[in-house]
């Protein structure tokens, strides 16, 4: 049995019952066979795989708070630090209540790949709890954030691993957990990044994951002669990737007219209203049912369906596994050219092969989505020099480097024979990256 074989079914073995890490470790490691191959003896002498996929640290623990009727209740909170080989520990927490290790352990090996491809000096972590802040009031959020950050301070730190935001963790969590980790610690630093601009945050950071998806997409299309300007597009989620995606898209000259949220989607023919969408979801906290009412020519739909509108370019804006096969199989039908994941792993493998086989440009998360990691090591560098750049500049740095990745994602696919196969490019180009520290450091 050949290496990557046996690491594989040892992850499968050594944890059961967690089937996004399995599929997130398996897509990694088959598409680095041939780099594996090339240097299997030395890599299992040294145990590489195995270093690689078992994280550094794991924490779990209780998160009790106290709701607005006095009633208490306790999650579960995790924080997985995965590899610190290129630098401190660096991903988001995620409050949903589908937040398990597993899935935490799948985004934190996801991350370390994906930080790599910054070219910035970050390593790979995640964490999360199964609270659902969907809801909730300001003071219950508050509660829970507050115990949260009680435990977890004891493991973070601005050189040592620096959460973010993710899915229902945005500025007002941030803000609380930010609070609590400075009123234990007593010390003001960029401990967190997606803070408040009045309190160390970055500019372009609330943008950042969804311009970039924009800017790695409009790269891609320049270097198969094409353009974005004109395009069709369908987008997945209404959070803050879909958000700004379909914004900057809007301002290429495209047209986004598809949205989603977990009970249904919207179908806008004339393009997808920005300033609807944010009043709803960022101001109003309320579902895509109310679209109709700023936009009566739009179709609300229920359930699933974004990827059976004909479009030329696909955005999986919302969350894991969300796209599968028969999605694909439609997309293709259709005609489209470009499928750009926006979120983490939310493809299924067997889609992703599908899109791929037919000729249809593929970015993976861990390449098309680095745009929000990227800004956020801005923010450490920014917080480290107690300075706050301009948007113009944090903007044009963040493009600046999504272009590199495409290229480096682009680069490593052609050099091992895979043109054209951004998923096995960017697996390359983050591995190689993170296995030349990962060696230079010694055995740990």
């Amino acid at each position: 049995m050949s290496y990557v074989d046996d690491v594989i079914e040892q992850v499968i073995k050594q944890n059961p019952n967690e089937p996004e890490f399995h599929q997130a470790v398996k897509e990694v490691l088959e598409s680095l066979r041939p780099v594996i191959t090339a240097n299997e003896d030395k890599f299992r002498r040294d145990a590489l795989l195995e270093r690689l996929v078992n994280p550094e640290r794991q924490i779990k623990f209780r998160v009790p708070w106290i709701d607005d009727k006095g009633q208490v209740h306790v999650n579960t909170g995790y924080r997985v630090q995965f590899n610190s080989a290129i630098g401190p520990y660096k991903g988001g927490i995620r409050l949903h209540p589908s937040v398990n290790l597993g899935i935490i352990k799948f985004l934190s090996f996801e991350q370390i790949f994906k930080n790599a491809l910054t070219g910035l000096p970050i390593g790979g972590g995640k964490g999360g709890s199964d609270f659902d802040p969907k809801g909730k009031s300001d003071r219950e959020i508050m509660a829970f954030c507050q115990s949260f950050m009680t435990e977890l301070c004891k493991y973070i730190g601005a050189d040592t691993d620096v959460p973010a935001g993710d899915i229902g963790t945005g500025a007002r969590e941030i803000g609380y957990m930010f609070g609590q980790y400075k009123r234990i610690r007593g010390v003001f630093e960029g401990v967190l990044t997606g803070k408040g601009l009045s309190y160390g945050g970055s500019l372009v950071r609330t943008e950042a994951t969804g311009y970039g998806l924009l800017y790695i997409v409009e790269e891609m299309l320049k270097c198969h002669g094409d353009t974005i300007e004109d395009k069709t597009i369908a987008v997945s989620g209404a959070g803050n990737v879909a958000t700004y995606a379909i914004e900057k898209a809007h301002q290429l000259g495209a047209k986004v007219v598809t949205c989603s949220d977990s009970t249904g989607w919207v179908y806008d023919p004339d393009g997808i209203d920005l300033n609807a969408l944010k009043e709803i979801k960022e101001v109003k906290r309320e579902r895509l049912t109310e679209y109709k009412k700023y936009r009566p020519k739009s179709e609300y739909h229920e359930g699933r369906g974004v990827w059976t509108v004909k479009v030329d370019i696909a955005l999986p804006c919302a969350t894991q596994n969300e796209l599968n096969l028969e999605d694909a199989k439609a997309l293709v039908a259709n005609g489209v050219m470009a499928v750009a994941e926006g979120a983490n792993m939310p493809t299924t493998p067997d889609a992703m092969d599908y899109l791929l086989a037919n000729g249809v440009l593929f970015l993976p998360g861990k390449a098309a989505n680095a745009g929000g990691v990227a800004t956020s090591a801005l923010e450490m560098s920014q917080n480290s020099e107690r300075i706050c750049w301009p948007f113009e500049k944090v903007d044009a740095m963040l493009k600046q480097i999504m272009i590199n990745v495409y290229h480096n994602i682009d680069k490593a696919a052609k050099k091992y024979g895979y043109e054209g196969n951004y998923v096995v490019g960017a697996n390359i180009a983050g591995f190689e990256k993170v296995v030349e520290a990962m060696n230079a450091q010694g055995i740990v």
